[in-house]
């Protein structure tokens, strides 16, 4: 029985998640953080937002209750349509009201250039 690996999801901002961003790629793992704006009951689409950068989310595989005005992360595979609209498949999400997102974003480019450090390091 062969097994496949999962990918935990690349850590992104909406705004990374662009036609003109290197991450905006057809079926490309992703966490991403957001306010809840809408959610569409009926097709069980979430819209999330942060700043000026939106993003539709598929819930469908997902049990949550959703609030609009509360803070989600989600986990899934980003698919991208023939007009270069985007909206992640979720495979995981969760209620994140109690994150300080501004902390996040801090911890969020410290990882990064800690990242960037090591690859120079190794390549140095």
């Amino acid at each position: 029985m062969g097994t496949s690996a999962v990918s935990a999801g690349a850590l992104v901002t909406l705004q990374e998640l662009n036609p003109s961003s290197p991450n905006f790629k057809e079926g490309a793992s992703f966490r991403v953080t957001g306010k809840l704006q809408d959610y569409d009951l009926e097709t069980a689409v979430a819209v999330i937002v942060d700043g000026d950068a939106r993003l539709n989310v598929d819930t469908k595989h997902l049990k949550l209750n959703l609030r609009s005005g509360s803070m989600y992360q989600f986990i899934g595979e980003l698919h991208i349509e023939p007009n270069n609209e985007a909206f992640l498949r979720a495979r995981v999400g969760r209620n994140v009201d109690g994150l300080d997102i501004n902390l996040y974003r801090q911890s969020l480019q410290l990882l990064r250039e800690f990242q960037a450090e090591q690859i120079n390091t190794r390549n140095g």
